[in-house]
């Protein structure tokens, strides 16, 4: 008899994108000639950064010689991008990252739901309310959440709520936690937490001895200076935090696959029995033992990245996106309707008007403006009554969906 992982079981029906699909494909179906606006999943619609292409097309005649063919690579990744990332992410800043601390992997999705791999299950995870569902449904699939309550909630995780009445800022937990999600700047709601209110979070984390799983996946789009690029500013988080970064929304990866994952040799977790254990080195076991590495191709794409002209064309397509914030930020404001985000990040987020629900604003755009949005419930029972907008979209589509929602009639 097959035996099945049963805490698959408790999972609800699909993925929160998988049900928006569906909606939208249903109301395609229904109306053909619809001219649909897609502000719901974070893809991106600029293209990869020419130097990235440049480097891919010269990586490919690499492959096809014999002289210069590339096999199996290291699965921490090549030394030309471990290098680049070091110097142009850490030591730039005077951080002191070492090489052997970074690992090159095919997403941060992947790693923030993988890293639960070298931790027990017996950890007491915290999350903040609303949040990326990878970080809950994870956790779900390995049997650290429990069982899912009525109220929306999974019992034996702790929920952080951050809601307009504090400023979208979580509060440091009752009970211990052992292992805390932060996401800044955040995904979804948009906002960010400056040095001194992410200090309070290392500062628990050191006193606690917990881990923090730091998912700095929109750091490029900070634009404010007292909020963090790295968690590693703050002293004493090589002690306790993990930090996830993406080439995906900052260069355009969201189809080629690049991220990386730094875990400080300093990271400690331990044994029931109290002794000490390298976090760093377990992660290396799992993931070599698991991953098979980033394709060197896609690697030399990344490493471009922060070559002169990379770093041009990245941030011109980080402006890009940053503007398509703003005047969807700038659209909602003057309709009258309570938006957050957009400053540092490319998330916008937006209370719904008239005491709506999330399901019925996105409902109500979908079907009588044709745009598609992203229902905040669907991020947590805090991000009811909210819904989720990107600004990955096109600049012409983004001034078109703000045309529309001039139209809102409640």
């Amino acid at each position: 008899m097959i035996l099945i992982n049963e805490n698959y079981t408790k999972l609800p029906g699909s993925y929160l994108f998988s049900d928006i699909a569906r909606k939208v494909n249903e109301f395609k179906t229904a109306h053909p000639d619809a001219n649909i606006i897609r502000l719901g999943i974070g893809d991106v619609t600029k293209p990869l950064p020419q130097a990235s292409i440049e480097a891919m097309h010269k990586a490919v005649d690499e492959m096809a010689d014999a002289a210069t063919f590339r096999g199996y690579g290291p699965e921490q990744g090549y030394d030309f991008l471990v290098n680049a990332i070091v110097q142009n992410d850490y030591k730039d800043y005077r951080l002191d990252i070492s090489t052997d601390e970074v690992f090159v992997s095919d997403g941060s999705k992947s790693d923030t739901g993988n890293i639960g791999d070298i931790l027990g299950l017996d950890n007491i995870v915290a999350i903040t309310d609303p949040v990326y569902p990878v970080y809950v449904d994870t956790n779900v699939m390995v049997g650290r959440a429990g069982n899912l309550q009525d109220n929306g909630k999974w019992s034996k995780i702790v929920y952080l709520p951050c809601t307009a009445e504090n400023d979208f800022v979580p509060s440091l937990p009752t009970d211990k936690v052992d292992i805390i999600y932060l996401c800044y700047p955040n995904n979804p709601t948009g906002t960010t937490l400056t040095k001194d209110q992410l200090k309070v979070w290392v500062d628990y984390a050191v006193e606690n001895k917990a881990l923090i799983l730091f998912d700095s996946a929109y750091e490029a789009f900070i634009t404010e200076s007292d909020v963090p690029h790295s968690i590693y500013e703050i002293e004493g988080a090589k002690e306790v935090a993990i930090e996830f970064r993406s080439f995906s929304k900052t260069a355009g990866f969201t189809g080629t696959r690049c991220a990386y994952t730094v875990v400080p040799k300093t990271l400690m977790g331990y044994t029931k029995a109290g002794e000490k254990v390298s976090l760093n080195k377990l992660w290396n076991r799992r993931h070599t033992t698991k991953f098979n590495g980033v394709p060197y191709i896609i690697q030399r794409a990344a490493e471009a990245c922060y070559s002169t002209e990379g770093k041009k064309q990245v941030k011109a397509t980080i402006d890009y996106y940053l503007n398509n914030a703003k005047i969807i930020r700038e659209g909602l404001a003057a309709q009258g309707l309570q938006v957050y985000g957009g400053v540092n990040s490319p998330y916008i987020w937006v209370k719904t008007p008239d005491r709506m629900t999330s399901w019925g604003f996105f409902d109500y755009l979908l079907n009588e403006l044709n745009i598609v949005g992203t229902p905040g419930v669907g991020f947590g029972p805090s991000g009811e009554g909210y819904l989720r907008l990107t600004a990955f979209g096109t600049l012409d589509n983004t001034k078109e969906a703000v045309s529309r929602l001039k139209n809102i009639s409640l």
